[in-house]
C-alpha cells in the first residue's frame, strides 16, 4: 500500500511497474532510453542468529531488518510485446447482456452450492433504494433480481460477496466503521469488474467517494481490498473459462492474478481524485 502511494506521488499516470531486468525477462519489453525511474521500497531480509530469534521472540530463520529504495519503470516507459491481462483472453465483450448474465448466474450458483453462503433475489422495490445487502447473522446475500443493468447486478454481487468475506460474524474486520466497510466492498467490486473488462467507474468511484472522505481510510483498507480482489478474480477467471468465454493464454504466460495490481493502482488513483472532488458542494450534489 505504501509503494502504491510512492508510485502515485512520482508518476500519477503509472499503471504497471516492474524492474529493468524484469521487463526484459518476464515480459519481453525493454525500458526506453532516458526513462526516469520510479523508486519503491523493497525489504532487506537477513538470516537471524539464535540470539536475535530469542530477542524477537520468533522461530523464523529470516526477518525484515530494513528497507531500501529500488528503481522500477512504468509500462509506458517501455517498448515490446503487449502485457496481457485476463480481459485479453475474453472472446466477447462481457458488457454483452447474455455473457454478463451467464457469469452472474454461474457465480451465484457457485456461492450457493460450493460455500456456506446463501444467495437469493428479491424485487428492488423491497430494498428501500439499495441494490442488495449482506446479512451477517444468516450469512445471506440478497440481490435485487429485477435490476435491468446486468453489469450493475454482477457488480452488486461482487460487492456483497466482499462484505461476506471481510465483515462476516467471524471476520477480523466486522467491527470497522461503515465508511471503511463500504470503501472496501465497492473497491473490490470495481477491481473485479475491471478485470473482466467492464468499467463501472461512473458508479463505483462516486459511491466510494461518498464514504471515503479521508484518504487514510483508503490507504489502511488497501491490503485487505487486494486480498479479497485476488480471490474474486481467481473465482471469476475459473467461471469464465467454464462458460467458454476465455481462450487459453498464449506464450509468454503471465500470472494474471498478480497483474490485477494494475487495476488496484488505477482504482486507488481514481479514488484519490474522487475523494478530493467530493469535498466540493457541486460534486456532492452530483453524487
Amino acid at each position: 500500500a505504501r509503494n502504491i502511494d510512492l508510485i502515485y506521488a512520482q508518476n500519477p499516470q503509472a499503471t504497471q511497474v516492474a524492474g529493468f531486468k524484469q521487463w526484459q525477462t518476464a515480459f519481453n519489453r525493454t525500458v526506453n532510453k532516458g526513462a526516469k525511474s520510479i523508486r519503491i521500497a523493497a525489504p532487506i531480509i537477513k538470516k537471524l542468529t539464535p540470539a536475535e530469534q530469542k530477542h524477537l521472540d520468533t522461530t523464523d530463520e529470516r526477518a525484515i531488518v530494513g528497507y531500501r529504495y529500488l528503481p522500477v519503470f512504468d509500462v509506458a516507459q517501455t517498448s515490446g510485446e503487449p502485457v496481457l491481462s485476463a480481459k485479453d483472453f475474453v472472446k466477447e465483450n462481457l458488457a454483452d447482456h447474455q455473457n454478463v448474465t451467464s457469469l452472474y448466474n454461474a457465480f451465484k450458483d457457485y456461492l450457493n452450492q460450493q460455500t456456506d453462503l446463501k444467495v437469493s433475489e428479491v424485487p428492488l422495490a423491497s430494498l428501500n433504494g439499495a441494490k442488495g445487502y449482506f446479512q451477517p447473522s444468516t450469512n445471506e446475500i440478497v440481490i435485487g433480481g429485477d435490476e435491468p443493468d446486468n453489469a450493475l447486478k454482477l457488480k452488486t454481487l461482487y460487492h456483497e460477496y466482499a462484505h461476506s468475506q471481510l465483515h462476516g460474524l467471524k471476520s477480523a474486520f466486522k467491527d470497522r466503521p461503515r465508511a471503511y466497510q463500504e470503501t472496501q466492498a465497492e473497491a473490490v467490486a470495481y477491481v473485479a469488474m475491471q478485470n473482466i473488462g467492464v468499467d463501472t467507474s461512473n458508479y463505483s468511484l462516486g459511491y466510494v467517494a461518498t464514504w471515503a472522505k479521508d484518504k487514510a481510510v483508503i490507504h489502511s483498507a488497501l491490503s485487505e481490498i487486494q486480498q479479497v480482489s485476488n480471490k474474486v478474480i481467481e473465482l471469476s477467471d475459473g467461471l469464465t473459462k467454464q462458460l467458454g468465454l476465455q481462450e487459453d493464454p498464449k506464450e509468454p504466460e503471465h500470472d494474471l492474478k498478480k497483474l490485477s495490481a494494475q487495476d488496484l493502482n488505477k482504482s486507488y488513483q481514481g479514488l484519490q481524485q474522487q475523494v478530493q472532488q467530493a469535498t466540493s458542494p457541486q460534486q456532492k450534489a452530483q453524487l
